[in-house]
Protein backbone atom coordinates (compact mmCIF):
# COMPACT_ATOMS: atom_id res chain seq x y z
CA UNK A 1 0.00 0.00 0.00
CA UNK A 2 1.12 3.54 -0.66
CA UNK A 3 -0.29 4.63 2.71
CA UNK A 4 -1.84 3.29 5.89
CA UNK A 5 -3.32 6.62 6.95
CA UNK A 6 -4.09 10.01 5.45
CA UNK A 7 -2.25 13.19 6.35
CA UNK A 8 -5.22 14.50 8.30
CA UNK A 9 -5.97 11.37 10.28
CA UNK A 10 -3.29 10.89 12.94
CA UNK A 11 -3.93 11.91 16.56
CA UNK A 12 -2.41 11.34 19.99
CA UNK A 13 -4.11 7.93 20.11
CA UNK A 14 -1.87 6.78 17.25
CA UNK A 15 1.35 7.46 19.18
CA UNK A 16 3.70 4.48 19.02
CA UNK A 17 2.24 3.09 15.80
CA UNK A 18 4.35 2.80 12.65
CA UNK A 19 2.49 4.37 9.74
CA UNK A 20 2.98 5.12 6.07
CA UNK A 21 1.84 8.42 4.62
CA UNK A 22 1.87 9.69 1.03
CA UNK A 23 1.34 13.19 -0.19
CA UNK A 24 2.81 16.47 -1.36
CA UNK A 25 5.52 18.51 0.34
CA UNK A 26 3.68 21.49 1.82
CA UNK A 27 6.78 23.17 3.20
CA UNK A 28 10.22 22.31 4.57
CA UNK A 29 12.36 23.98 7.19
CA UNK A 30 15.61 23.05 8.94
CA UNK A 31 16.45 23.84 12.56
CA UNK A 32 19.75 22.78 14.13
CA UNK A 33 20.28 20.09 11.50
CA UNK A 34 16.81 18.62 12.09
CA UNK A 35 14.44 18.75 9.10
CA UNK A 36 10.76 19.52 9.67
CA UNK A 37 8.69 18.70 6.59
CA UNK A 38 4.95 19.14 6.38
CA UNK A 39 3.25 16.53 4.18
CA UNK A 40 -0.15 17.31 2.69
CA UNK A 41 -3.01 15.45 1.01
CA UNK A 42 -6.72 16.25 0.60
CA UNK A 43 -7.45 15.27 4.19
CA UNK A 44 -4.95 17.53 5.96
CA UNK A 45 -1.31 17.96 6.89
CA UNK A 46 1.15 16.09 9.13
CA UNK A 47 4.57 17.16 10.31
CA UNK A 48 7.42 14.79 9.43
CA UNK A 49 10.66 15.10 11.38
CA UNK A 50 14.12 13.73 10.52
CA UNK A 51 17.52 13.99 12.18
CA UNK A 52 20.76 12.95 10.43
CA UNK A 53 21.77 10.59 13.24
CA UNK A 54 18.61 8.46 13.50
CA UNK A 55 17.90 7.53 9.86
CA UNK A 56 20.56 9.10 7.61
CA UNK A 57 19.15 7.78 4.30
CA UNK A 58 15.70 9.16 5.01
CA UNK A 59 17.28 12.43 6.14
CA UNK A 60 19.22 12.71 2.91
CA UNK A 61 16.08 12.31 0.79
CA UNK A 62 14.19 14.86 2.91
CA UNK A 63 17.08 17.33 2.56
CA UNK A 64 16.65 17.18 -1.22
CA UNK A 65 12.86 17.47 -1.24
CA UNK A 66 11.24 20.63 -2.56
CA UNK A 67 7.72 22.05 -2.43
CA UNK A 68 5.12 19.88 -4.20
CA UNK A 69 7.34 16.81 -4.52
CA UNK A 70 5.29 13.66 -3.97
CA UNK A 71 6.72 11.57 -1.12
CA UNK A 72 5.98 8.33 0.69
CA UNK A 73 7.06 8.40 4.34
CA UNK A 74 7.15 5.50 6.80
CA UNK A 75 7.92 5.83 10.49
CA UNK A 76 6.57 5.87 14.07
CA UNK A 77 4.04 8.38 15.33
CA UNK A 78 5.46 10.38 18.23
CA UNK A 79 3.98 12.93 20.58
CA UNK A 80 5.39 16.42 20.23
CA UNK A 81 6.71 18.11 23.37
CA UNK A 82 3.70 19.79 25.00
CA UNK A 83 5.16 23.25 24.45
CA UNK A 84 5.33 22.49 20.71
CA UNK A 85 1.70 21.50 20.22
CA UNK A 86 0.19 23.34 17.23
CA UNK A 87 -3.52 24.07 17.93
CA UNK A 88 -3.96 25.32 14.34
CA UNK A 89 -3.34 21.80 13.00
CA UNK A 90 -5.75 18.92 13.57
CA UNK A 91 -2.63 16.74 13.79
CA UNK A 92 -0.79 19.31 15.88
CA UNK A 93 -0.10 17.07 18.90
CA UNK A 94 1.92 14.48 16.96
CA UNK A 95 4.61 14.13 14.34
CA UNK A 96 5.99 11.22 12.33
CA UNK A 97 9.67 10.35 12.51
CA UNK A 98 10.88 9.48 9.03
CA UNK A 99 12.51 6.01 8.89
CA UNK A 100 12.21 5.66 5.13
CA UNK A 101 11.32 8.27 2.53
CA UNK A 102 10.57 7.42 -1.11
CA UNK A 103 10.29 10.06 -3.82
CA UNK A 104 7.22 9.12 -5.86
CA UNK A 105 7.57 12.12 -8.15
CA UNK A 106 9.38 15.42 -8.30
CA UNK A 107 7.89 18.81 -9.12
CA UNK A 108 9.16 21.81 -10.98
CA UNK A 109 8.89 25.17 -9.23
CA UNK A 110 5.17 25.89 -9.35
CA UNK A 111 3.83 29.07 -11.02
CA UNK A 112 1.49 29.59 -8.04
CA UNK A 113 2.24 29.01 -4.36
CA UNK A 114 0.15 26.06 -3.28
CA UNK A 115 0.94 26.21 0.44
CA UNK A 116 -0.84 29.54 0.93
CA UNK A 117 -3.72 31.38 -0.67
CA UNK A 118 -2.17 34.30 -2.49
CA UNK A 119 -4.01 36.82 -4.63
CA UNK A 120 -2.65 35.90 -8.04
CA UNK A 121 -4.20 36.94 -11.31
CA UNK A 122 -7.27 34.75 -11.80
CA UNK A 123 -6.24 33.61 -15.26
CA UNK A 124 -2.97 32.30 -13.81
CA UNK A 125 -4.95 30.34 -11.22
CA UNK A 126 -7.26 28.95 -13.91
CA UNK A 127 -4.36 28.18 -16.24
CA UNK A 128 -2.92 25.96 -13.50
CA UNK A 129 -6.22 24.96 -11.93
CA UNK A 130 -4.92 21.50 -11.00
CA UNK A 131 -2.43 23.27 -8.73
CA UNK A 132 -4.96 25.80 -7.47
CA UNK A 133 -7.26 22.93 -6.43
CA UNK A 134 -4.53 21.56 -4.15
CA UNK A 135 -4.95 24.59 -1.91
CA UNK A 136 -6.81 24.13 1.35
CA UNK A 137 -9.46 26.71 0.47
CA UNK A 138 -10.26 25.16 -2.89
CA UNK A 139 -10.19 21.60 -1.54
CA UNK A 140 -12.61 22.70 1.18
CA UNK A 141 -14.94 24.18 -1.44
CA UNK A 142 -14.94 20.96 -3.49
CA UNK A 143 -15.68 18.87 -0.39
CA UNK A 144 -18.51 21.23 0.58
CA UNK A 145 -19.97 20.94 -2.91
CA UNK A 146 -19.82 17.16 -2.69
CA UNK A 147 -21.63 17.21 0.67
CA UNK A 148 -24.36 19.47 -0.70
CA UNK A 149 -24.98 17.24 -3.72
CA UNK A 150 -24.87 14.05 -1.64
CA UNK A 151 -27.39 15.48 0.82
CA UNK A 152 -29.68 16.44 -2.05
CA UNK A 153 -29.49 12.98 -3.60
CA UNK A 154 -30.15 11.22 -0.28
CA UNK A 155 -33.05 13.54 0.56
CA UNK A 156 -34.71 13.15 -2.82
CA UNK A 157 -34.38 9.37 -2.63
CA UNK A 158 -35.92 9.31 0.86
CA UNK A 159 -38.88 11.33 -0.41
CA UNK A 160 -39.78 9.03 -3.29
CA UNK A 161 -37.95 10.72 -6.17
CA UNK A 162 -36.09 8.76 -8.81
CA UNK A 163 -33.04 10.10 -10.62
CA UNK A 164 -33.40 10.11 -14.40
CA UNK A 165 -30.74 11.35 -16.81
CA UNK A 166 -32.00 13.39 -19.74
CA UNK A 167 -30.20 14.06 -23.06
CA UNK A 168 -27.47 16.64 -23.45
CA UNK A 169 -28.04 16.69 -27.21
CA UNK A 170 -31.59 17.97 -27.65
CA UNK A 171 -33.28 20.81 -29.50
CA UNK A 172 -33.50 24.53 -28.84
CA UNK A 173 -35.86 25.53 -26.04
CA UNK A 174 -37.07 29.06 -25.24
CA UNK A 175 -35.48 29.62 -21.81
CA UNK A 176 -34.53 33.26 -22.23
CA UNK A 177 -30.89 32.89 -23.33
CA UNK A 178 -29.03 31.85 -26.48
CA UNK A 179 -28.55 28.16 -27.08
CA UNK A 180 -25.25 26.44 -27.71
CA UNK A 181 -25.69 24.68 -31.05
CA UNK A 182 -24.01 21.40 -32.01
CA UNK A 183 -23.82 20.65 -35.75
CA UNK A 184 -24.79 17.16 -36.90
CA UNK A 185 -22.34 15.37 -39.21
CA UNK A 186 -24.86 12.83 -40.44
CA UNK A 187 -27.66 15.36 -40.88
CA UNK A 188 -26.06 18.21 -42.86
CA UNK A 189 -27.39 21.65 -42.00
CA UNK A 190 -29.14 20.41 -38.87
CA UNK A 191 -28.16 21.16 -35.29
CA UNK A 192 -28.69 19.86 -31.81
CA UNK A 193 -28.90 22.35 -28.95
CA UNK A 194 -27.38 21.85 -25.51
CA UNK A 195 -30.20 22.13 -22.94
CA UNK A 196 -30.64 25.40 -21.10
CA UNK A 197 -32.55 23.18 -18.67
CA UNK A 198 -34.34 19.83 -19.03
CA UNK A 199 -37.67 21.70 -19.05
CA UNK A 200 -39.55 19.81 -21.75
CA UNK A 201 -38.00 16.49 -20.83
CA UNK A 202 -38.95 16.60 -17.17
CA UNK A 203 -42.50 17.51 -18.11
CA UNK A 204 -42.58 14.55 -20.47
CA UNK A 205 -41.38 12.35 -17.59
CA UNK A 206 -44.48 13.46 -15.68
CA UNK A 207 -46.62 12.49 -18.67
CA UNK A 208 -44.75 9.16 -18.53
CA UNK A 209 -45.98 8.59 -14.98
CA UNK A 210 -42.63 8.92 -13.20
CA UNK A 211 -44.49 11.02 -10.58
CA UNK A 212 -41.36 12.32 -8.79
CA UNK A 213 -38.20 12.95 -10.81
CA UNK A 214 -34.91 14.61 -9.98
CA UNK A 215 -31.52 15.05 -11.60
CA UNK A 216 -28.26 16.80 -10.81
CA UNK A 217 -28.50 18.42 -14.22
CA UNK A 218 -25.89 20.12 -16.37
CA UNK A 219 -27.29 23.16 -18.15
CA UNK A 220 -25.86 25.44 -20.84
CA UNK A 221 -26.63 29.05 -21.70
CA UNK A 222 -24.75 31.26 -24.13
CA UNK A 223 -25.09 34.55 -22.25
CA UNK A 224 -22.86 37.33 -20.96
CA UNK A 225 -20.93 36.29 -17.87
CA UNK A 226 -20.75 37.79 -14.39
CA UNK A 227 -19.69 36.71 -10.91
CA UNK A 228 -22.67 34.43 -10.30
CA UNK A 229 -23.06 33.09 -13.84
CA UNK A 230 -21.20 30.55 -16.01
CA UNK A 231 -21.90 29.25 -19.54
CA UNK A 232 -22.38 25.78 -18.05
CA UNK A 233 -23.81 25.27 -14.60
CA UNK A 234 -25.39 22.62 -12.39
CA UNK A 235 -28.81 22.55 -10.81
CA UNK A 236 -30.97 20.24 -8.77
CA UNK A 237 -33.76 19.66 -11.27
CA UNK A 238 -36.98 18.27 -9.81
CA UNK A 239 -40.54 17.72 -10.96
CA UNK A 240 -43.62 16.38 -9.14
CA UNK A 241 -47.03 15.23 -10.33
CA UNK A 242 -50.38 16.00 -8.72
CA UNK A 243 -49.06 19.00 -6.79
CA UNK A 244 -49.94 22.62 -6.30
CA UNK A 245 -47.51 25.46 -5.67
CA UNK A 246 -47.27 25.14 -1.91
CA UNK A 247 -46.56 21.41 -2.13
CA UNK A 248 -43.40 22.15 -4.13
CA UNK A 249 -42.37 25.04 -1.88
CA UNK A 250 -42.82 22.99 1.30
CA UNK A 251 -40.62 20.17 0.02
CA UNK A 252 -37.78 22.43 -1.15
CA UNK A 253 -37.92 24.53 2.02
CA UNK A 254 -37.63 21.39 4.13
CA UNK A 255 -34.74 20.13 1.99
CA UNK A 256 -32.77 23.37 2.33
CA UNK A 257 -33.50 23.80 6.03
CA UNK A 258 -32.21 20.33 6.85
CA UNK A 259 -29.29 20.58 4.42
CA UNK A 260 -28.11 23.83 5.97
CA UNK A 261 -27.97 22.28 9.43
CA UNK A 262 -26.10 19.23 8.10
CA UNK A 263 -23.48 20.74 5.77
CA UNK A 264 -23.06 24.31 7.05
CA UNK A 265 -24.04 24.41 10.73
CA UNK A 266 -22.29 27.77 11.20
CA UNK A 267 -24.94 29.33 8.97
CA UNK A 268 -28.34 30.20 10.44
CA UNK A 269 -31.73 30.86 8.92
CA UNK A 270 -33.12 34.36 9.37
CA UNK A 271 -36.67 33.03 9.58
CA UNK A 272 -38.51 29.73 9.56
CA UNK A 273 -40.93 29.24 7.91
CA UNK A 274 -39.52 31.35 5.10
CA UNK A 275 -41.38 34.57 4.30
CA UNK A 276 -43.47 34.63 1.14
CA UNK A 277 -43.63 37.84 -0.92
CA UNK A 278 -45.58 38.59 -4.05
CA UNK A 279 -43.51 39.82 -6.98
CA UNK A 280 -45.16 43.23 -6.72
CA UNK A 281 -44.51 43.46 -2.98
CA UNK A 282 -40.85 42.51 -3.38
CA UNK A 283 -40.22 45.09 -6.09
CA UNK A 284 -42.11 47.86 -4.29
CA UNK A 285 -40.45 47.25 -0.91
CA UNK A 286 -36.93 46.31 -2.01
CA UNK A 287 -36.60 47.44 -5.63
CA UNK A 288 -35.90 43.92 -6.91
CA UNK A 289 -37.51 40.50 -7.24
CA UNK A 290 -34.53 38.94 -5.44
CA UNK A 291 -34.35 40.99 -2.24
CA UNK A 292 -31.76 40.67 0.52
CA UNK A 293 -33.85 40.48 3.71
CA UNK A 294 -30.93 40.48 6.15
CA UNK A 295 -31.35 44.22 6.71
CA UNK A 296 -34.09 46.84 6.48
CA UNK A 297 -33.73 50.02 4.44
CA UNK A 298 -36.98 49.38 2.61
CA UNK A 299 -38.22 51.67 -0.15
CA UNK A 300 -40.84 54.12 1.14
CA UNK A 301 -43.37 55.76 -1.16
CA UNK A 302 -43.62 59.46 -0.21
CA UNK A 303 -45.54 60.60 -3.29
CA UNK A 304 -48.45 61.81 -1.14
CA UNK A 305 -46.13 63.91 1.00
CA UNK A 306 -44.95 65.82 -2.05
CA UNK A 307 -48.27 65.94 -3.94
CA UNK A 308 -48.33 69.73 -3.60
CA UNK A 309 -44.60 70.28 -3.43
CA UNK A 310 -42.90 73.24 -5.03
CA UNK A 311 -39.81 71.11 -5.70
CA UNK A 312 -39.88 70.95 -9.50
CA UNK A 313 -37.99 67.65 -9.72
CA UNK A 314 -40.64 65.90 -7.60
CA UNK A 315 -43.54 67.83 -9.11
CA UNK A 316 -42.69 67.00 -12.72
CA UNK A 317 -42.25 63.31 -11.92
CA UNK A 318 -45.65 63.13 -10.20
CA UNK A 319 -47.39 65.09 -12.96
CA UNK A 320 -46.03 62.56 -15.48
CA UNK A 321 -47.61 59.71 -13.53
CA UNK A 322 -44.45 58.71 -11.70
CA UNK A 323 -43.64 58.35 -8.01
CA UNK A 324 -41.34 59.75 -5.35
CA UNK A 325 -39.75 57.14 -3.09
CA UNK A 326 -36.89 57.15 -0.63
CA UNK A 327 -34.57 54.96 1.41
CA UNK A 328 -32.88 55.83 4.69
CA UNK A 329 -29.13 55.30 5.06
CA UNK A 330 -28.61 54.97 8.82
CA UNK A 331 -25.90 57.16 10.36
CA UNK A 332 -24.89 58.61 6.99
CA UNK A 333 -25.85 62.26 7.50
CA UNK A 334 -22.16 63.05 7.82
CA UNK A 335 -21.13 61.62 4.45
CA UNK A 336 -18.76 63.90 2.59
CA UNK A 337 -19.74 65.74 -0.57
CA UNK A 338 -17.47 63.37 -2.49
CA UNK A 339 -19.25 60.31 -1.07
CA UNK A 340 -22.70 61.75 -1.87
CA UNK A 341 -21.53 62.59 -5.41
CA UNK A 342 -20.39 58.96 -5.80
CA UNK A 343 -23.87 57.75 -4.77
CA UNK A 344 -25.39 60.18 -7.28
CA UNK A 345 -23.20 58.80 -10.07
CA UNK A 346 -24.21 55.28 -9.08
CA UNK A 347 -27.87 56.31 -9.24
CA UNK A 348 -27.33 57.65 -12.75
CA UNK A 349 -25.77 54.40 -13.91
CA UNK A 350 -28.93 52.67 -12.64
CA UNK A 351 -31.13 54.95 -14.76
CA UNK A 352 -31.80 57.98 -12.56
CA UNK A 353 -31.53 61.54 -13.84
CA UNK A 354 -30.12 62.55 -10.47
CA UNK A 355 -30.37 61.94 -6.73
CA UNK A 356 -31.93 64.19 -4.11
CA UNK A 357 -30.63 63.87 -0.55
CA UNK A 358 -31.75 65.09 2.86
CA UNK A 359 -29.30 64.83 5.77
CA UNK A 360 -30.86 65.00 9.24
CA UNK A 361 -28.23 66.73 11.35
CA UNK A 362 -28.23 68.33 14.80
CA UNK A 363 -27.94 71.70 13.04
CA UNK A 364 -30.99 71.01 10.87
CA UNK A 365 -31.68 69.79 7.34
CA UNK A 366 -28.80 69.57 4.90
CA UNK A 367 -28.29 67.93 1.50
CA UNK A 368 -29.19 68.68 -2.08
CA UNK A 369 -32.94 68.77 -1.35
CA UNK A 370 -32.74 70.75 1.91
CA UNK A 371 -33.73 74.13 0.46
CA UNK A 372 -36.58 72.64 -1.58
CA UNK A 373 -38.26 70.58 1.16
CA UNK A 374 -40.39 72.32 3.76
CA UNK A 375 -40.17 71.56 7.46
CA UNK A 376 -43.64 69.99 7.35
CA UNK A 377 -42.69 67.79 4.39
CA UNK A 378 -39.48 66.73 6.15
CA UNK A 379 -41.41 65.77 9.29
CA UNK A 380 -43.90 63.75 7.21
CA UNK A 381 -41.07 61.92 5.44
CA UNK A 382 -39.42 61.16 8.80
CA UNK A 383 -42.69 59.80 10.14
CA UNK A 384 -43.24 57.53 7.12
CA UNK A 385 -39.65 56.33 6.79
CA UNK A 386 -38.58 56.14 10.43
CA UNK A 387 -35.54 58.36 9.72
CA UNK A 388 -33.81 59.89 12.71
CA UNK A 389 -31.17 62.49 13.40
CA UNK A 390 -27.88 61.34 11.91
CA UNK A 391 -29.53 59.55 8.97
CA UNK A 392 -29.35 60.38 5.27
CA UNK A 393 -32.51 60.15 3.16
CA UNK A 394 -32.06 59.38 -0.54
CA UNK A 395 -34.90 60.28 -2.91
CA UNK A 396 -35.66 59.13 -6.44
CA UNK A 397 -38.44 60.61 -8.56
CA UNK A 398 -39.34 59.10 -11.92
CA UNK A 399 -41.40 56.31 -13.45
CA UNK A 400 -42.17 53.64 -10.87
CA UNK A 401 -39.96 50.99 -12.53
CA UNK A 402 -36.99 53.38 -12.72
CA UNK A 403 -37.38 54.52 -9.11
CA UNK A 404 -37.55 50.96 -7.82
CA UNK A 405 -34.48 49.90 -9.79
CA UNK A 406 -32.43 52.93 -8.68
CA UNK A 407 -33.25 52.73 -4.99
CA UNK A 408 -32.99 48.93 -5.02
CA UNK A 409 -29.48 49.22 -6.46
CA UNK A 410 -28.43 51.92 -3.98
CA UNK A 411 -29.82 49.81 -1.14
CA UNK A 412 -27.42 46.98 -2.04
CA UNK A 413 -24.47 49.36 -2.44
CA UNK A 414 -25.14 50.87 0.99
CA UNK A 415 -25.49 47.37 2.46
CA UNK A 416 -21.92 46.64 1.43
CA UNK A 417 -20.56 50.09 2.31
CA UNK A 418 -22.11 50.07 5.81
CA UNK A 419 -21.77 46.35 6.55
CA UNK A 420 -25.49 45.96 7.24
CA UNK A 421 -25.81 42.23 6.44
CA UNK A 422 -24.44 39.38 8.56
CA UNK A 423 -22.57 36.97 6.28
CA UNK A 424 -23.52 33.86 8.26
CA UNK A 425 -27.26 34.60 8.07
CA UNK A 426 -29.19 32.92 5.26
CA UNK A 427 -32.30 34.98 4.54
CA UNK A 428 -34.32 32.61 2.35
CA UNK A 429 -37.67 33.77 1.00
CA UNK A 430 -40.21 32.87 -1.65
CA UNK A 431 -41.29 35.31 -4.33
CA UNK A 432 -44.60 34.32 -5.95
CA UNK A 433 -47.30 35.60 -8.29
CA UNK A 434 -45.09 36.83 -11.10
CA UNK A 435 -46.52 38.48 -14.21
CA UNK A 436 -47.11 35.90 -16.91
CA UNK A 437 -45.96 38.14 -19.78
CA UNK A 438 -43.67 41.11 -20.32
CA UNK A 439 -44.10 43.53 -23.21
CA UNK A 440 -41.08 43.67 -25.54
CA UNK A 441 -41.04 47.30 -26.68
CA UNK A 442 -38.27 46.76 -29.22
CA UNK A 443 -39.97 43.88 -31.00
CA UNK A 444 -43.51 45.01 -30.19
CA UNK A 445 -44.63 41.66 -28.86
CA UNK A 446 -45.25 39.75 -25.64
CA UNK A 447 -42.49 37.65 -24.08
CA UNK A 448 -42.86 35.01 -21.38
CA UNK A 449 -41.67 36.39 -18.03
CA UNK A 450 -40.37 32.96 -16.96
CA UNK A 451 -40.85 30.46 -19.77
CA UNK A 452 -43.86 29.58 -21.94
CA UNK A 453 -44.56 26.30 -20.11
CA UNK A 454 -45.65 28.13 -16.93
CA UNK A 455 -49.29 27.77 -15.97
CA UNK A 456 -51.20 31.06 -15.78
CA UNK A 457 -53.50 31.64 -12.82
CA UNK A 458 -56.72 29.96 -13.89
CA UNK A 459 -58.81 32.97 -12.85
CA UNK A 460 -56.80 35.10 -15.29
CA UNK A 461 -57.49 33.01 -18.41
CA UNK A 462 -60.16 35.45 -19.70
CA UNK A 463 -57.52 38.21 -19.73
CA UNK A 464 -55.71 36.53 -22.65
CA UNK A 465 -58.19 38.30 -24.91
CA UNK A 466 -58.40 41.57 -22.96
CA UNK A 467 -55.26 42.53 -21.03
CA UNK A 468 -52.30 40.09 -21.03
CA UNK A 469 -50.30 42.50 -18.83
CA UNK A 470 -52.58 41.69 -15.90
CA UNK A 471 -52.23 37.90 -16.17
CA UNK A 472 -50.37 36.39 -13.23
CA UNK A 473 -48.50 33.11 -13.50
CA UNK A 474 -48.18 30.23 -11.06
CA UNK A 475 -44.42 30.82 -10.98
CA UNK A 476 -42.19 31.15 -7.92
CA UNK A 477 -38.59 31.97 -7.13
CA UNK A 478 -36.44 31.03 -4.16
CA UNK A 479 -34.21 33.95 -3.17
CA UNK A 480 -31.48 34.32 -0.56
CA UNK A 481 -29.25 37.24 0.43
CA UNK A 482 -29.92 39.13 -2.79
CA UNK A 483 -29.52 36.18 -5.16
CA UNK A 484 -32.06 34.19 -7.13
CA UNK A 485 -31.41 30.63 -5.94
CA UNK A 486 -34.10 28.77 -7.84
CA UNK A 487 -36.92 29.32 -10.25
CA UNK A 488 -39.95 27.12 -10.73
CA UNK A 489 -43.62 26.95 -11.54
CA UNK A 490 -46.69 24.86 -11.86
CA UNK A 491 -46.57 23.77 -15.51
CA UNK A 492 -49.14 23.82 -18.24
CA UNK A 493 -50.49 20.29 -18.69
CA UNK A 494 -53.34 21.06 -21.12
CA UNK A 495 -52.67 21.44 -24.83
CA UNK A 496 -55.38 24.09 -25.28
CA UNK A 497 -53.79 26.41 -22.69
CA UNK A 498 -50.29 25.72 -24.01
CA UNK A 499 -51.36 26.56 -27.55
CA UNK A 500 -53.02 29.77 -26.31
CA UNK A 501 -49.75 30.86 -24.66
CA UNK A 502 -47.73 30.14 -27.80
CA UNK A 503 -50.20 32.12 -29.89
CA UNK A 504 -50.03 35.13 -27.58
CA UNK A 505 -46.22 35.03 -27.86
CA UNK A 506 -46.63 35.49 -31.60
CA UNK A 507 -45.77 31.99 -32.79
CA UNK A 508 -47.41 30.85 -35.99
CA UNK A 509 -49.14 27.49 -36.17
CA UNK A 510 -46.27 26.11 -38.24
CA UNK A 511 -43.73 27.31 -35.63
CA UNK A 512 -45.78 25.84 -32.80
CA UNK A 513 -45.98 22.49 -34.51
CA UNK A 514 -42.32 22.44 -35.57
CA UNK A 515 -40.89 23.45 -32.18
CA UNK A 516 -43.39 22.03 -29.74
CA UNK A 517 -45.55 19.53 -31.57
CA UNK A 518 -44.19 16.66 -29.46
CA UNK A 519 -45.20 18.48 -26.25
CA UNK A 520 -48.70 19.30 -27.43
CA UNK A 521 -49.20 15.72 -28.60
CA UNK A 522 -47.99 14.38 -25.25
CA UNK A 523 -50.50 16.57 -23.40
CA UNK A 524 -53.26 14.83 -25.38
CA UNK A 525 -52.42 11.49 -23.73
CA UNK A 526 -53.49 12.16 -20.16
CA UNK A 527 -50.86 14.55 -18.81
CA UNK A 528 -51.20 14.97 -15.02
CA UNK A 529 -51.08 18.35 -13.26
CA UNK A 530 -47.44 18.87 -12.31
CA UNK A 531 -44.85 21.40 -11.21
CA UNK A 532 -41.29 21.71 -10.05
CA UNK A 533 -38.26 23.91 -9.77
CA UNK A 534 -34.50 23.98 -10.34
CA UNK A 535 -32.31 25.22 -7.46
CA UNK A 536 -28.83 26.22 -8.61
CA UNK A 537 -26.04 24.27 -6.93
CA UNK A 538 -23.11 26.53 -7.87
CA UNK A 539 -24.70 29.65 -6.39
CA UNK A 540 -25.73 27.83 -3.21
CA UNK A 541 -22.23 26.51 -2.56
CA UNK A 542 -20.84 29.97 -3.31
CA UNK A 543 -22.94 31.44 -0.49
CA UNK A 544 -22.20 28.61 1.93
CA UNK A 545 -18.46 28.92 1.27
CA UNK A 546 -18.52 32.75 1.54
CA UNK A 547 -16.91 33.03 -1.88
CA UNK A 548 -17.17 36.16 -4.07
CA UNK A 549 -18.14 34.28 -7.26
CA UNK A 550 -19.15 30.83 -8.45
CA UNK A 551 -15.85 30.20 -10.22
CA UNK A 552 -14.39 29.46 -6.77
CA UNK A 553 -16.74 26.50 -6.23
CA UNK A 554 -16.52 24.93 -9.71
CA UNK A 555 -13.59 22.60 -10.35
CA UNK A 556 -12.80 23.78 -13.88
CA UNK A 557 -14.70 26.99 -14.65
CA UNK A 558 -14.46 29.36 -17.57
CA UNK A 559 -12.94 32.79 -16.96
CA UNK A 560 -14.87 36.06 -17.18
CA UNK A 561 -14.48 36.00 -20.96
CA UNK A 562 -15.98 32.51 -21.20
CA UNK A 563 -12.64 30.84 -21.98
CA UNK A 564 -11.04 27.73 -20.54
CA UNK A 565 -7.53 29.14 -20.23
CA UNK A 566 -6.10 25.80 -19.07
CA UNK A 567 -7.15 23.83 -22.16
CA UNK A 568 -7.30 26.92 -24.43
CA UNK A 569 -10.94 26.50 -25.40
CA UNK A 570 -12.85 27.42 -27.44
CA UNK A 571 -10.38 26.76 -30.23
CA UNK A 572 -10.60 26.79 -34.04
CA UNK A 573 -11.74 23.59 -35.74
CA UNK A 574 -9.61 21.97 -38.43
CA UNK A 575 -10.60 22.22 -42.06
CA UNK A 576 -11.30 18.49 -42.03
CA UNK A 577 -13.69 18.83 -39.09
CA UNK A 578 -15.51 21.74 -40.69
CA UNK A 579 -15.85 19.86 -43.97
CA UNK A 580 -17.27 16.80 -42.21
CA UNK A 581 -19.84 19.03 -40.49
CA UNK A 582 -20.69 20.90 -43.70
CA UNK A 583 -19.71 24.19 -42.06
CA UNK A 584 -17.84 27.14 -43.50
CA UNK A 585 -16.44 29.87 -41.25
CA UNK A 586 -17.00 33.34 -42.68
CA UNK A 587 -15.48 36.53 -41.24
CA UNK A 588 -18.21 39.05 -40.49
Amino acid sequence: MYRTHTCGELRAAHAGQTVTLAGWVHNVRTFGGVIFLVLRDRYGITQIVSSPQAFPEAHKVMAEAKAEWVLQVTGPVKMRPSDQFNPKMATGEIEVEAQTVVVLNQSKATPIVVSRDEDENEDIRLRYRYLDLRRERMTRNMVLRHKVVKFMRDYMDEHGFIEVETPILFKATPEGARDYLVPSRIHPGHFYALPQSPQQLKQLLMVAGMDRYFQIARCFRDEDLRGDRQPEFTQLDLEMSFVQRDDVLALVEDLYTKMLAAVAPHKRLLASPWPKLSYREAVERYGTDKPDLRFGMELVDVSEVFAGSGFKVFQSALEAGGVVKCIVAPGCAGLSRKEVDALTESAKTLGAKGLATLALTAEGLKGTAAKFVSEAEAEAVKAKSGAREGDLILFAADERAVVNKVLGGLRVMLRDKLGLAEKDVMAFAWVVDFPMFAWNEEEQKWDAEHHPFTMPKMDDLPKFDTNPAEILSDAYDMVCNGYEMASGSIRIHRSDIQRKVFQLLGLSEDEIQHKFGHMLEAFEFGAPPHGGMAPGIDRLVMLLADEPNIREVIAFPKNQAGRDVMADAPAPATEKQLKELHIKVVDR
